[in-house]
């Protein structure tokens, strides 16, 4: 039985109408989601197949469902259990159900960041280099306006400059593009099922009724549109609990708004408030730290976090020449801590603020045999020139897979344009056909132009060419023709940004061949779709792996969200770097000290601060300077490397009352 404090409790018990919890960091608001979910079910308050629970990553819905299973147990004549997903897999659960009132097709495809560059770069009708720089401009600039519901007109309307009204051009042949293609974006899966419920206001009861009661977690992360999208699902009766901290908000570049969490006063007047204060991660001093920074921030609410984990270990604060002087002081600390047997090294993290602070780390550890799991790293299998290859391999297993077909109908370049795979989407979706067997037919040349429909045909010639050699000689016959036939690595050179990024790509085409060899030899009579089974499997599992594996943990701050380490090692605290240069102005410098915020309260036993006196940028060595916000942290709870004594305020006052009781025995003596 797990026991909870009184506000937790209070939290998981109180079902009269609508909740917001204000959980600090490490106050074990997971905790109180999955016990509240219990709650529901045990006392028949909601039938477990309407009660849903909403999270930000498949990581957190994962442990949600992993912790509401522990509790529940089997349950006899329990045909479903509670939904625990995503935003964007609600949403996309939504879409899968409407999809006809939004005019999309069964078998609608979704499109991954990596697949909309592709459609961008041919909506700009650009090539080379500079290309890739132009669509992921745009790419960033569309998913802004999509979080915040504006369509291209809207985004037309507003458009400051011509940069911005190109943009918008682009934005409206983008939208009918993804329609002829029968696909959406990851940012559709929230704003077309709130288009949809403002269209068809009859539909949003049916899912306010098969919902029930609803959990949001990290509720301070949600963008306008995923706070539109809430709003109707709610609706106003307000069975509803909502969890969430405006001190951890910290991804307004990403559109959250952490004043969502003030807006649900005016949604709900009713509105009842529970802040879970106690904190079961941290020690007292560094906790202390952690408060002392915030305090600068303005609050929508206050609250202060506590601890009854003791004093702890004064949080010290090491300066470097430089990052391999940096690196290697770290490093050293971490071997020596693993002599004297202080635990787990997945028990120690890194943290920094951009991801090219964490090279020299990454040298280091490697230099002393240190294992380590660079988290937030591009996985191999998403890298573009392995996504390209395992494209062709998915078009050749299966000819009806319409996004491989996107993806690499232009891969190398091949001027099929935008309006020539209109026009191909729309004859396939008549014939019901996919695109690569549409490509193939002798009705298509009459309703698209002659140059565009012979192209096509000679692209559908190559992958029956290939599929015929994968099914003769194997599949590693097949990407060796394929990568002949297309001249694949010239054409990565010329896509590249310099000869470093052409290599680093070339050499992972051949690390994919032999890493396709070894999948097949090892194994009797492995098919194409085998081993495309595989590598789906083992892309999937790559996350899960991370956690199982005994390194040092190196991540962004964004990235530790949410996580907790015995030994916190946050480096590179200096001015442009923490608070970032890009965001001291304004509201911006609030986030940056909520992003050192976060790396704080990660720790949980010791806490490490480091910054440098010299940088590189650029070829020059810069002077750097210690973070404001080092200045701001209570400094009796700091031990600075390299400066003079430092006393406490009670070591002070207990020399100035020695200092006193001698003046008055030289006195008396006198």
């Amino acid at each position: 039985m797990i026991r909870l404090n009184q506000p937790q409790s209070a939290a998981v018990s109180y079902v009269q109408g609508p909740l917001l919890v204000l959980a600090g960091a490490g106050s074990g608001k997971t905790r109180v989601i999955t016990e509240k979910i219990s709650h529901l079910i045990k006392h028949d308050l909601y039938p477990p197949d309407r009660i849903c629970a909403v999270t930000f990553t498949n990581k957190a819905a994962r442990e949600m469902r992993q912790r509401v299973g522990e509790n529940l147990g089997k349950k006899k004549g329990q045909a479903r259990g509670p939904r625990i997903s995503t935003f964007h897999t609600l949403g996309l659960d939504i879409i899968k159900r409407e999809y006809g009132g939004l005019g999309l097709r069964s078998g609608f495809s979704i499109m991954d960041a990596a697949d909309t560059l592709g459609v961008l770069r041919d909506v700009l009708k650009k090539s080379g280099p500079d290309a890739v720089a132009a669509a992921e401009a745009t790419q960033w600039r569309i998913s802004s306006w999509k979080n915040a519901m504006l369509t291209p007109q809207q985004a037309a309307a507003q458009a400051a400059d011509p940069l911005e009204r190109a943009g918008a051009h682009a934005y409206e042949l983008y939208v009918r593009a993804l329609k002829a293609y029968n696909a959406v974006d990851f940012d559709d899966l929230i704003l077309l099922p709130v288009q949809f419920f403002d269209q068809v206001p009859e539909r949003v009861q049916e899912w306010r009724d098969r919902l029930g009661y609803l959990l949001v977690d990290e509720y301070q992360d949600t963008n306008l549109a995923q706070y539109n999208l809430l709003r109707r699902l709610m609706g106003d009766g307000g069975a509803i609990t909502v969890v969430g901290d405006d001190d951890q908000s910290i991804y307004a570049w990403r559109g959250a708004a952490p004043e969502n969490l003030k807006q649900l006063s005016a949604d709900y007047p009713n509105l009842k408030v529970i802040k879970l204060e106690q904190n079961y991660r941290s020690s007292v001093r560094i906790l202390r730290v952690a408060n002392k920074l915030i305090a600068n921030n303005p609050h929508l609410f206050e609250k202060k976090l506590w601890s009854g984990l003791g004093e702890g270990d004064v949080v010290r604060v090491l300066k470097a020449r430089d990052p391999a002087d940096e690196a290697q002081r770290v490093v050293g600390e971490i071997v020596q801590s693993q002599l004297l047997g202080k635990g787990p090294l997945s028990e120690i993290a890194i943290l920094y603020r951009s991801n090219f602070l964490a090279r020299p780390f990454e040298q280091a550890l490697r230099g002393q045999g240190v294992p380590y799991v660079l988290s937030g790293g591009t996985s191999f299998f998403d890298r573009t020139e392995v996504k390209d290859i395992l494209a062709y391999l998915r078009l050749i297993a299966n000819p009806t897979d319409d996004r491989a077909f996107l993806r690499i109908v232009n891969v190398p370049r091949r001027e099929i344009g935008t309006k020539t795979l209109e026009g191909l989407a729309t004859y396939a979706g008549e014939r019901h056909k996919s695109l690569l067997e549409s490509s193939d037919d002798l009705g298509l040349a009459a309703r698209i132009a002659e140059r565009g429909a012979r192209r096509l045909q000679q692209f559908a010639d190559l992958i029956e060419r290939l599929t015929e050699t994968a099914e003769r000689k194997g599949p590693i016959a097949a990407v060796k023709d394929l990568l002949l036939d297309i001249d694949y690595e010239s054409w990565l050179a010329g896509q590249a940004k310099d000869p470093v990024a052409a290599d680093r790509a070339g050499a992972n085409v051949q690390d994919l061949i032999r890493w396709l060899e070894k999948m097949v030899s090892s194994r009797e009579d492995c098919s194409l779709p085998d081993l495309l089974a595989q590598i789906s499997l083992l892309d999937r599992l790559s996350g899960e792996d991370e956690d199982k594996t005994d390194g040092v943990r190196l991540m962004t701050l964004h990235s530790a969200k949410g996580l907790e380490f015995n030994n916190v090692f946050l480096v590179g605290v200096e001015e442009d770097q923490l608070p970032h240069k890009n965001s001291i102005e304004g509201s911006g410098l609030e986030e940056e000290r909520r992003l050192m915020y976060v790396g704080i309260t990660r720790a949980k036993q010791r806490l490490t601060i480091t910054y440098c006196n010299q940088r590189k940028r650029y070829g020059d060595t810069l002077e750097c300077t210690p973070s404001r916000f080092l200045e701001e942290l209570p400094q009796d709870d700091l031990r600075w490397e390299g400066r003079k004594e430092q006393l406490t305020t009670e070591e002070r006052r207990e020399r100035g009352r020695a200092a006193i009781a001698n003046l008055r025995g030289l006195l008396a003596g006198g």
